[in-house]
């Protein structure tokens, strides 16, 4: 993010008081493209987990998943470089698939000099997912095991409807703009306020966009060899779920697929249902220790 203001700042803590584990510690980690804050909790010596966060959201918003792993893992939420967070921006943006796996890779570097061991879970919602599955075909010995929850543009594009609602909000991304969106696409679910109120405060930075680029390769997706999950919101208006799942299927040699009852993309993760961080748990207890 090129400039924090005093009122998001103060919205962002009062989610993190609100919501997250008085336990959590911050960091900051110097890359080529700034510095990156992670929000991390749980046991030093736990097996890794690093949670990457859908467009304009933030960390904050894996509370609940980082409530509900950090008993048994030390889980790391990152404000993606370039987007509303406390992430600053530095003299080189990203601005390719390439500079956006390079910071990845030395965000990795940065928790790994905390003590994390090179191979960690990867956990990612929407355009986290597409930068976490891009992530492992880019470094898969980096990797222990895969989480996708409801990934975008990885194995089907956006639905028309989904990018035409979009539109007036990507080109003027006013509050009112983004508060219509997301409760379309919700079906006016109730959310947390406190979070709420630090997603108006994310309108007021138009230069943080997420970085779109191609979907990973079938040939890419088939040499992969980590476990995955694949966690679908039943009701997602960003794509046809049924389509992901067969996709993801047909391209990925070791897949679980279950769809989460009544989520939508944008409730997602921060509305989860209990079932999401559950099927989570079970999926890294299994696959994400390294054992």
């Amino acid at each position: 993010m090129e400039s924090t203001d005093d009122g998001f700042l103060a919205a962002y803590d009062a989610v993190l008081a609100a919501r997250w584990p008085a336990s959590t510690e911050a960091a900051e980690i110097r890359t080529l493209y700034g510095t990156t804050h992670v929000n991390s909790v749980g046991p030093a010596d736990a097996p890794p987990v690093v949670l990457l966060h859908g467009g304009g959201t933030t960390s904050t918003v894996w509370s609940g998943t980082a409530r509900a792993l950090g008993t048994a893992h030390r889980v790391h939420a990152v404000d993606t470089a370039g987007e509303a967070g406390r992430s600053v921006a530095g003299e080189r943006a990203i601005r390719t698939l390439r500079d956006q796996m390079a910071w990845l890779d030395a965000v990795l570097d940065g928790l790994g000099a905390s003590g994390v061991s090179p191979a960690v879970s990867l956990c990612g919602h929407s355009y986290g997912a597409w930068s976490a599955l891009h992530y492992a075909a880019h470094a898969p010995a980096r990797v222990r095991a895969l989480v996708l929850v409801d990934p975008t543009n990885c194995f089907t594009g956006f639905s028309r409807r989904y990018l035409l609602r979009a539109l007036p909000m990507l080109l003027r991304p006013t509050v009112r703009r983004r508060r219509a969106f997301l409760e379309w696409e919700t079906r006016g679910a109730a959310l947390d306020e406190t979070w709420l109120r630090l997603y108006d405060h994310a309108a007021a930075f138009p230069a943080a966009r997420p970085l779109t680029g191609p979907r990973p390769g079938p040939e890419a997706l088939r040499a992969l060899r980590l476990p995955v999950l694949l966690l679908l919101a039943e009701r997602s208006r960003a794509h046809d779920i049924g389509r992901v799942a067969a996709s993801a299927a047909a391209l990925l040699p070791r897949v679980e697929t279950a769809v989460l009852p009544g989520a939508t993309h944008h409730t997602l993760p921060l509305a989860a249902p209990a079932e999401m961080d559950a099927r989570i748990g079970e999926f890294l207890a299994a696959h994400g220790r390294g054992d």
